[in-house]
């Protein structure tokens, strides 16, 4: 193929100036470079060229065809030969044309480039010219100037005498000499003059305008400001880059930012990487006149971001919780794990010293007043080796939400029934909790070992709220026990054990850990302390972890016997150390990557919290605000504070407040926490009046100080049930006493008497029971009340009377009340005073 097949000869396009380029640079310098332009060569193979005789050959003699191969089967190649040959020169005639339609939109691309450079020179050569032009007009008027001046100055000078002067210039050679150089130094240095501002072109050389000297520093011509070394460098950058052809534009950097649902206006400039001045602008121009400290919602952001060309990510506040990983685990990672037994029951009915007896340790021996009043967590490890985890929770009526929170950790749940006592309330309770969490349940049938126990009476009363014991054809272990002698604690334990086997208990070790708040306190020595039990993952001393509206990092792991662990794995109850805060007892724990994601996490439920409680306490509209103040016009308050050693304790007391009192009194708990009684809670009492109650829990030095200046009441408890009754008892104080009426007597008017500085003066008779002086009495007509007072004056004959009795006769007279007449009848009555009480 030759070179000229199907090509145009290399050489330069376009006329004489296509083959040079103008280079500018500063001080008005130009440079023309030679560019050679070469394009690629393209081989197209023609498609005779690589045609082989192998088919002929093959086709045309049979002598060196392949051994086995059939005339059909020869055909059958030599068309599928034929046809890839088609093909490829099909495939080839399209490379041409692809070919031909690049270097056609190759040409027009340099066509246009050509033609914007022709033009972009075009409008330099005319500034260049209009510049020069603009000089040169500058240059003729100052020369005009210049002139003029020198015409007039020639004119002034004319007047002076001339004849004196001539003959002494003519006489001395050596002054006539300067007159004629004279003129010449001046046109020189005029002539310097007029070429200084031709050189800059009619422009301002400022080049060294950025340097201070002396001189003006001591004039202070420059007003106390210089130009920093940085926008002398700028200025130089631009003057080059404006001498070499003009600043190239950046290309724009386009950027994702991310929209909650408000957004403070420099923080948005700040995601945008833009100016806070063009955001503030660009608002105002939108009709919003805003400062860049306040915020504005998403879709006025939106509106903004994308105006700025970036593109737009709505996120929303509740997003922060989604780097808590919430994936499943897969079977092959999960492992055995101990089972989580909680033991539930009536109060009294024997639950901890049952787990004693199984933990061979005196647990009950620290609770105040022989009663549970906390969630304990314990690990047992049995004679087979086997480890299990118990919750203890307690059995009184206020620790409602304690049992059911144990219900909601919990694998099985183990139900202890007094033999001697049967189904009671917070038995029933028990069993509903244990049913809602749908945990399967062993029926423990303590006190066998006493006379009066009855197990069989146990199993009957169950039958009521549909558990039905192994015993009775259900389904439902059951066991008969005794915490004092011992008898069946192996039992119980081989029933755990087969319910746990049964339920196949698995979990993830290896994962990021998960754990449920039991229960939490704040230490004087170790600050806030929460019971956590591990239910998924490890828990490892150094982690980062966020719990409900606190986070932390754990500073250290206690197990339940009072040892330092370096890690926790699943259903291991221990107790957390490292929190910013106490958290709510039910509360999950989860553990994160870094500080600033639990911080914000646990900023995020705090605010949302908050926002749910001012909801809550605020009414809506200004009628149901004058509706609940006309409510609790006629309410007496009781108001509170309550301060507890654990958070599940407080909990339990401010429910048990919130249910003393009736529509005349209720009790108002101001404050409730976890902690000693400080002075800010003293302040706080002083100022509402309120007392202040401690559940196992004292006041500081500075508090009980603070109490006794203000007179604040602070008192101790350790029993939940003496709390109650005491407020119960505070309670029924307020309450006004009922005023009953006991009817004395009746009496019938038979005249009437007008006695001076009296007034009218009833004749009675008294006809039943007694009339006194101090009673009330009621005035009745047709059996009509149309008067109630007291007595002026009771006379019998002419004296003053305390009392006169059924069937004799009296004078009375009514107290500012004179409308008296025969016939009428008198309802004597006394009023007596009943204290009430708060059921």
């Amino acid at each position: 193929m030759s070179d000229s097949d199907g090509k145009k000869t290399l050489g330069l396009r376009g006329g004489s100036r296509s083959g040079q380029v103008k280079q500018s640079f500063s001080h008005g310098r130009t440079k023309n470079v030679v560019v050679e332009t070469k394009r690629k060569r393209v081989v197209v193979p023609k498609q005779g060229a690589g045609k082989s005789g192998a088919g002929g050959a093959a086709g045309g003699d049979p002598s060196k065809r392949p051994a086995g191969i059939s005339d059909a089967e020869m055909e059958r190649r030599l068309k599928a030969l034929q046809a890839a040959k088609a093909r490829e020169a099909e495939e080839a005639k399209q490379r041409e044309e692809d070919e031909r339609q690049r270097e056609i939109e190759r040409q027009r691309r340099r066509e246009e480039q050509e033609a914007k450079e022709r033009e972009q020179r075009e409008i330099e050569e005319a500034a260049r010219r209009k510049a020069e032009a603009e000089a040169e007009e500058a240059e003729r008027k100052k020369r005009e100037a210049e002139e003029a001046a020198k015409k007039k100055a020639a004119e002034a000078a004319k007047p002076a005498p001339k004849a004196a002067a001539e003959p002494a210039a003519e006489n001395d050679p050596a002054k006539a000499a300067p007159k004629t150089a004279t003129p010449r130094k001046t046109d020189r240095e005029r002539e310097r003059t007029d070429d200084r501002p031709a050189r800059g072109k009619g422009k301002d050389d400022s080049r060294r305008s950025g340097k201070l000297t002396v001189n003006q520093a001591l004039s202070g011509r420059e007003g106390g400001r210089q130009r920093s070394l940085a926008a002398m460098k700028r200025k130089q950058e631009r003057m080059r880059q404006k001498a070499m052809g003009g600043a190239e534009s950046r290309e724009k950097v386009v950027r994702d930012v991310q929209l909650p649902e408000t957004i403070v206006v420099s923080e948005l400039a700040n995601r945008m990487a833009e100016r806070v001045a063009d955001v503030v602008k660009a608002l105002m121009q939108n009709g919003m006149m805003v400062t860049q400290n306040q915020s504005i919602d998403a879709d006025t952001a939106e509106l903004i971001v994308e105006e700025f060309g970036h593109r737009v990510q709505r996120v929303s506040d509740a997003d922060v919780e989604d780097v808590i990983a919430t994936v499943e685990d897969k079977a092959d990672d999960l492992e055995g794990r101990p089972p989580v037994i909680t033991i539930m029951g009536h109060v009294d009915h024997g639950k901890t010293s049952l787990l004693d007896a199984i933990r061979n340790a005196k647990v009950v021996a620290g609770e105040a007043g022989g009663i549970t009043q906390h969630i304990g967590a314990y690990q047992v490890t049995t004679d087979s080796g086997t480890t299990l985890t118990f919750l203890d929770t307690p059995g009184h009526a206020a620790f409602t939400s304690m049992r059911a929170r144990g219900a909601q950790v919990t694998d099985i749940v183990v139900l202890v029934v007094a033999a001697d006592d049967a189904v009671m309330p917070q038995t029933i309770e028990a069993i509903n909790h244990a049913k809602a969490a749908k945990v399967p349940m062993i029926i423990a049938i303590n006190k066998i070992d006493k006379p009066a126990a009855n197990p069989d009476k146990v199993r009957t009363d169950l039958l009521q709220h549909e558990v039905i014991v192994e015993k009775m054809s259900g389904e439902v272990q059951d066991v008969e026990v005794s915490a004092h002698t011992g008898q069946g604690l192996d039992e119980l334990l081989e029933a755990i054990a087969l319910q746990s086997e049964i339920l196949e208990l698995k979990a993830n070790p290896e994962r990021a850990a998960e754990g449920a708040v039991i229960e939490a306190q704040l230490d004087v020595g170790r600050g806030p302390v929460a019971t956590v039990l591990v239910q998924k993952g490890t828990l490892r001393q150094g982690d980062i972890f966020v719990v409900g509206e606190q986070w932390g990092k754990v500073r250290a792991l206690v197990n339940d016997k009072g040892e330092r662990v370096k890690e926790a794995g699943p259903s291991v109850p221990v107790e957390v150390l490292g929190l910013n805060g106490t958290p709510e007892a039910g509360d999950v724990l989860n553990v994160v990557e870094t500080e600033a994601q639990a911080r914000e996490i646990a900023e995020y439920r705090h605010e949302k919290a908050k926002e749910k409680r001012a909801a809550a306490g605020a009414a809506t509209t200004l009628e149901q605000l004058m509706a609940k103040a006309k409510e609790d016009e006629n309410v007496q308050e009781l108001p509170v504070l309550v301060k507890a050693d654990v958070q599940g304790s407080a909990e339990a007391i401010v429910q048990a407040m919130e249910k003393i009192g009736n529509e005349e009194v209720r009790v108002r708990v101001l404050h409730a926490g976890v902690g000693a009684i400080t002075e800010t809670d003293v302040g706080l009492a002083e100022a509402s009046g309120a007392p202040v109650f401690g559940f196992n829990v004292r006041a500081n030095a500075p508090a009980r100080n603070a109490a006794n200046q203000k007179g604040v009441e602070i008192r101790y408890y350790s029993v939940i049930y003496d709390l109650v009754d005491d407020v119960k008892a505070a309670a029924s104080g307020l309450l006004g006493a009922e005023i009953r009426e006991n009817f004395i007597g009746y009496a019938q008017i038979k005249e009437v008497f007008k006695v001076s500085g009296v007034g009218k003066v009833a004749g009675c008779l008294v006809t039943e029971g007694v009339a006194r002086r101090s009673a009330g009495v009621r005035l009745l007509r047709d059996d009509v009340v149309i008067h109630e007072g007291t007595l002026k004056t009771l006379k019998r004959f002419k004296d003053e009377v305390a009392e006169v009795q059924s069937g004799q006769e009296c004078g009375m007279a009514f107290e500012n009340y004179d409308d008296i007449r025969p016939g009428d009848v008198i309802e004597i009555f006394e009023r007596q005073e009943v204290e009430r009480t708060l059921a």
